[in-house]
Order: C-alpha cells, then structure tokens, then sequence
C-alpha cells in the first residue's frame, strides 16, 4: 500500500509551520506549507512559464503523451521564457514509462571542436569572462537533437504538431511579469557594456527591445526570425537548426563575434542515451540523470551518508538536521568536483561514489556536535586514471508516463547573444568547465581536471531531473529544478520532504531549503526559513551560515494514494501547475 496521503495531516502541517518560525518577527516564512495542491486524473504538466503549461496540457488533452507533451513545453518555452527556454543550449531527460523501463536522454552542449584548454585566460594566466559573455562563450547548442531524438524513440502525436504552438507563440503573445522583470536586466547589463562591444549584442536588442525600451505587461511581443527558426525546425527535423540556414547564421555569428562554432560542429553534434543513476533512499527508488550531469551521482551519494540517520525523527529546523546535511552535502560535492566530467573523456569511479560501502566510509568522520571544516574534507575516491540559467519542467499522462526535463543555457539569457537572422539566444555553457582548475567558476564551484576543456567534450553539469519511485515499484515524484550548483541539494531536499518527512507535494515545494557545496564553506539558508535559535546554534558549531534569497524553483508532481496527480509549481518563480481536463485519443506520429 502506497504510504503518501492527499495532504499533510494538520498536526503535521502545524509542527511543520513552527519548527520553521521566523528568525525575527518581521521576518516571516512567504510561501504557503498547506496551500492546495493542482489536482487531476488526466494528466498534468508543471512548468516555470504559464503559456508553456497550457501548451503542454493541451498535446496532453489532444492524445499526446508526456514525451510529446514536454517536447512541446520545451519548445514553447524557448519563446516565452528565454532566460532558460532555449534552443541555442542543452539539457537532459529521465523518463519512466508506465511499463516500469527507464531511459536518460544526454542533450548537453559540447565545447566546439576549436576549443582549447587555456581559451578564457589572459596573458597572465587569470580568468577572464569571455566564458560568459558573447559568441566566444557558447557550446555547440544540444535542445533540437535531443528533443528530436526522444519523439524519435518515444513520440506519438507528428512532429510537427509539437512545434506550432511554439511558431503560434513566437508570431504573438502577451508580455508577463516574469519575462518583463527579466528583460529589464537584460537592458541594464547591455547598457553597462562598453561602445565597443554593443554591436555584438544588436540582434539581442532588436529581438527583445523592437521599440528601444523593454515591453510594457500585457504588451505583444512577436519575435518573427525565431518563428521562422522554428518553421524550419517543423519542417526538416534538426536538419532544420544542425544545417542549412539556421546553421549558416549561427556560424555567421560566430565569425562576427570570435565564436568558435563551425559547421562541421553543429553537423557532428549527436544526443546521447544514456543509462540512468539509480540508487535507494529508505526503501524508495530514486532515478536520476548519470554523468556528464553529476546530479545523480552526486545525490546518490548525499543520500546513501544520510541514510546513517533518522532524519524523520528531527526537527525540520533542527541545527542537528541541518549540520548532518550540509555535512553529507560537502563531502558529496567534494568528490563531484574532483572526479566527474563528460564519460567520453574522462574514467570515473561511479559505481563506488554511489555505493553505501563508500558513504560509510565518508559518514565516519562526521561529528554529531560539530563542523567539518572543507579544507579537511577532501575527495576519497583515490587516483584515477583518466583517458543559472536553467528550467526545468515535468509531465505525467493519463497513463502514468512520467518524464522530467531540465534545460538551460547557464546563467540567466546566456551569453546575451541573439543569432541575428534566426532570433533565439546562445548559451554561455563553456563557463560549465574548468576554465583554469582549482578556481571558481560563476557559481563558485572549484573544479578539477576532470573537467578542464576539450574540444568536442560536454561540460559538467548540475542538473538533476529526477522521478521517485515508491516502496512497492509505483510513481511518486517527479521533481527537478534550476539553481546552477544549488541545484542537486534542492532536488535531493524536496525528495527528502517527501520520504524523510511525508509532506505532500506542495510543503515538499514550499518549505525552506539550504546548500552547501564544499567550496566556498558556507552553509546557505534561505531568509526567513529558519529560527534565529537555529542559526545561533549552527555556528556554534563551527558553520559559517549565509541567509540567501531564495533556493532553486521546483517544478513537482506527486502520486496520491488513490491514483490522483498533485502538482506544485515553486512560489520561489512564477510557474503553474495544470491538470489535463479530458484524455484524448492519440494519432500516429509521422
């Protein structure tokens, strides 16, 4: 018998709700434990952008499955939602079908084939940020083959379905708050460049600012060279985007603004199936994405040091709780950063890093009562001999499909550049690898030379999509979200909420989070989340705790007993949850 409720019982919603007490009085938790979850039977899509769920819900309400129905979210949210949506990045796939087979789906950027270990150092020998800004910064985009690749395998309605409501989008819709509030960042980082640099950065604002000035909400904004980008995409299938025009302009930005892209690049470029990670949580089943994403690895790891204790019987807001995370947390991500990188490249100690022999061995030096500092928390793998901003969304159908996707390209609008002529945004995914190991990248993770660049290699990546099983086989969750290095500890805390705490899917989405990612060594707690009591006694311990904004945007789902779909979209973003009204009847793809 499934152990999941329709809801948190009101004792436990109350306990929950204290133990997570304002740190001062005017400080209080935003975000609603008991709010109501989205419900249905039919199927439900959660998404960070409310066109791109309703586009998604409706493949659903037309007989589409989920694999069709986040291929079309995708697309859509390449239009309404650039900061992450894309099709000039990458991201991954974990789907479990309704007959129990599981499959991974590696769409992620590779660095160019003229791409050099050294590229993004001055003559000095220093970082500089032309990893993060113009052409120079972009991997070989990887979304149009890996979406094309899973409705080749697992699609039903024709392919060219799945695109025109992303081409209808693209020709037309209303400005929202989330993409207004966006675009007026864009604005102010292009009016800081220099003079220089502005003309790199014209198809960027013709495309988003067609007037000058960032859309007004509720104003239309039609982007008409990324409908016709997408029109050829319905039309040939990556020979749409891989070659032929949408390739020419892409190399013709490369060669404008010093990219490296070329045409053999993008007709070499292939996705990858890969074999999922899946490990144990106290009795549930977890499947995760396996490298070139560390999510998997890296959660299996926290996890299987985590299983030593009894989270359950803690309080949420416990210091205990906290210390034993962020323990496990630092010395997972501490292997992470030593050993993980694209499997083509580089050999990895896997299947040890994600045994509960190894995690036995990293829970030994835990201190119940105290801080491990990081600089004695090292990787224990032993030598090897080696050969934000992101999205995320999930779906489930009528017939218990479930697919998790995260896609990105890095930080938020990527590079800044809009392929002129073709009108969508490039990522800025080469910041992903080691620009020079041992030092910090954007979001302050210190990486190894497992992941130092290499032409035609993936960079690594955070990104967890996930889906939870339960003690008997059956679905449970399907979660993931954005959040750059934040992004595996977010997902590893909602499945956590789910099984350690049995929250239903809305306090799973809503309650606090915190992080820590070995280096730099910082406990980081959301404001407002967590007692004042808490953080006193955390750094009595010996943490140095941050209060941050918030973590991650969790797109959820969650099975109920009797069968029915929950769905939470984090109030952290502006996204929607939405059940499918009716199942329709599906058509042959073509």
């Amino acid at each position: 018998m499934k152990r999941f409720g329709t809801l948190l019982t009101a004792l436990a919603v109350a306990s929950l709700v204290s133990s997570c007490s304002p740190m001062t009085t005017d400080q209080v938790w935003p975000h609603d434990l008991d709010a109501p979850p989205v419900t249905g039977r039919n199927g439900m899509v959660v998404s960070a952008d409310a066109y791109a769920t309703q586009v998604g819900v409706g493949i659903l309400e037309r007989g589409g499955n989920a694999v069709d129905a986040a291929i079309a979210t995708s697309f859509a949210l390449a239009v309404t939602y650039p900061t992450a949506g894309n099709i000039g990045g990458g991201g991954f796939m974990v789907l479990r079908l309704n007959d129990g087979s599981v499959g991974a789906l590696d769409y992620r950027e590779t660095a160019p084939s003229g791409a050099t270990r050294d590229m993004y150092l001055d003559e000095d020998g220093n970082v500089t940020n032309r990893s993060l800004f113009g052409a120079l910064a972009a991997g070989v985009p990887g979304s149009v083959m890996g979406l094309w690749e899973a409705h080749r395998r697992f699609g039903s309605l024709p392919w060219a379905d799945l695109l025109q409501p992303a081409i209808s989008l693209a020709e037309g819709f209303a400005v929202q708050e989330s993409l207004h509030r966006g675009l007026t960042r864009v604005q102010a980082r292009l009016d800081e460049l220099d003079d220089e640099l502005q003309t790199h950065f014209e198809a960027t604002r013709n495309a988003f600012f067609p007037n000058g000035t960032v859309p007004e909400l509720g104003e239309t904004l039609s982007l008409p060279d990324l409908a016709k980008t997408l029109e050829r995409i319905r039309d040939n299938g990556p020979d749409g985007f891989y070659r032929g025009e949408t390739a020419d302009l892409i190399v013709r930005e490369m060669e404008k603004d010093g990219g490296l892209i070329s045409h053999r690049d993008l007709a070499d470029y292939t996705a990858e199936w890969r074999e999922p990670i899946q490990f144990n949580y106290r009795d549930h089943t977890v499947i995760s994405m396996p490298p070139v994403s560390s999510g998997g690895a890296t959660m299996a790891e926290m996890a299987n040091i985590l299983m030593g204790y009894d989270l359950g019987s803690l309080q949420f807001d416990s210091a205990e709780r906290i210390h034993l995370m962020a323990e496990a947390m630092k010395r997972a991500y501490s292997d992470r950063n030593q050993y993980l990188g694209d499997p083509a490249f580089v050999e990895m100690p896997l299947d040890r890093m994600i045994s509960p022999e190894y995690a036995e061995e990293r829970r030994a030096d835990i201190l119940p009562d105290r801080a491990t500092a990081s600089e004695d928390v090292g990787p224990m793998l032993g030598s090897v001999d080696r050969g934000t901003n992101t999205t995320h969304l999930s779906v489930v159908d009528a017939d218990g499909n479930a697919v998790s996707v995260t896609t990105t390209i890095n930080t938020g609008y990527g590079s800044l550049v809009v392929v002129g002529g073709a009108g969508f945004l490039l990522n800025n995914e080469m910041d992903d690898f080691a620009a020079k190991p041992g030092t910090p990248n954007a979001y302050g993770l210190v990486q190894g030379e497992a992941n130092a660049i290499e032409g035609g290699k993936r960079m690594l990546s955070s990104m967890t999509p996930s889906i939870v099983l339960d003690s008997e086989g059956d679905l449970k969750l399907v979660t993931g979200t954005p959040g750059g290095s934040t992004i595996i500890t977010v997902v590893f805390q909602t499945i956590s909420n789910a099984v350690d705490f049995g929250m239903n899917v809305s306090a799973v989405v809503n309650a606090p989070r915190l992080h820590h990612q070995h280096l730099p060594d910082v406990i980081r707690l959301e404001e407002a989340g967590f007692s004042a009591a808490t953080i006193s006694e955390l750094e009595g311990m010996g943490h140095t705790v941050q209060t941050v904004g918030g973590l991650g945007d969790i797109q959820a789902i969650m099975i109920m007993e009797d069968g029915t779909m929950a769905g939470a979209s984090d109030p952290r973003g502006y996204g929607v949850a939405q059940a499918a009204s009716s199942q329709g009847a599906a058509t042959d793809k073509q």
